[in-house]
């Protein structure tokens, strides 16, 4: 029975922590390969959304699920802003100057959140009704943690749903497979470009909303992290919804359990890991080769 309960805990925290790594990954997926772009700044988007609900809790007192919508909303719109005035102007730009212009992006960003917030780490106040814990028998696991699960898989069926079932998903499917021919056969690239971008630091920032309890927050988060979102890209493969969902499920029970199991090796196991994944599958387990 112990072991069962170890085995069943790992599973479960392993889960939500690949939860807000795929609400955090899966925007930057689809935007690389739709725009192809490597942006490398998207966790501003995930720390943006962060801080502006742990304000809008503490500060402004407001409700949980109010914060959630208007952090997404409003980094979606921010999102939307920096892709027509700035991330616009990369379409067709070298590797090198997108990767420059992202890390440009980080220093700006960590140096302003720094000077806003201050350099130490933060986390957001918890409700009452999360700070609990769900029993099953002799087992319990945390309710916060719990919502973290719901809600990466409820995101997930709305996006997979959404492109695979719908016109707009088959435009964005057209455009991440064969952007030219999509553009001839009269998408609107350009409005398309933003909608999704818009969409994935929405995603970002509900992400680092919901995860900044158990990812706290504080001004080098975008840079600190930036590895794991790009493992979650590369592993799920460029442009798709289950891709970074399966990848991130892989990475955050292994690093879980590594944890758990060899904690000084932890971080080794991951990376062999997703050196023998990627040397298999170099364009990810769903990656759409181009």
């Amino acid at each position: 029975m112990a072991l069962f309960q170890t085995v069943l805990g790992v599973l479960l925290h392993g889960l939500a922590y690949a939860m807000v790594l795929y609400l955090i990954s899966v925007g930057l997926s689809v935007t690389m390969g739709l725009l192809g772009i490597a942006n490398l700044a998207h966790g501003i988007f995930a720390m943006a959304g962060g801080y502006l609900t742990m304000t809008l809790l503490s500060a402004q007192g407001w409700s949980l699920p109010l914060a959630l919508a208007v952090s997404f909303l409003g980094i979606a719109t921010l999102g939307a802003i920096m892709e027509r005035l700035l991330y616009a102007r990369l379409h067709g730009a070298s590797e090198l100057d997108q990767v420059l212009f992202s890390i440009g992006l980080i220093f700006i960003g960590t140096a302003a959140f720094q000077y806003v917030f201050g350099p130490l780490a933060i986390r957001v106040s918890l409700p009452a009704a999360l700070r609990g814990a769900i029993s099953f028998g002799e087992f319990s696991f945390p309710t916060y943690r719990a919502l973290l699960i719901v809600s990466g898989v409820a995101v997930f069926a709305a996006l997979w749903l959404s492109i695979e079932h719908t016109l707009i998903g088959a435009r964005v499917r057209a455009t991440v497979e064969n952007p030219t021919m999509a553009k001839t056969l009269g998408v609107n690239t350009r409005l398309l470009y933003t909608g999704v971008f818009a969409l994935g630091s929405g995603l970002a920032a509900l992400g680092g909303s919901l995860g900044a309890e158990l990812i706290p927050l504080f001004p080098n988060y975008a840079s600190v992290h930036l590895a794991s979102f790009l493992i979650v890209v590369a592993v799920g493969g460029l442009g798709t919804i289950k891709g970074p969902f399966f990848a991130a499920i892989l990475l955050g029970v292994a690093d879980t359990a590594c944890k758990l199991i060899a904690p000084d090796m932890a971080a080794f196991f991951t990376y062999a890991a997703v050196f023998a994944i990627l040397t298999v599958k170099p364009n990810g387990l769903f990656g759409i080769a181009k």
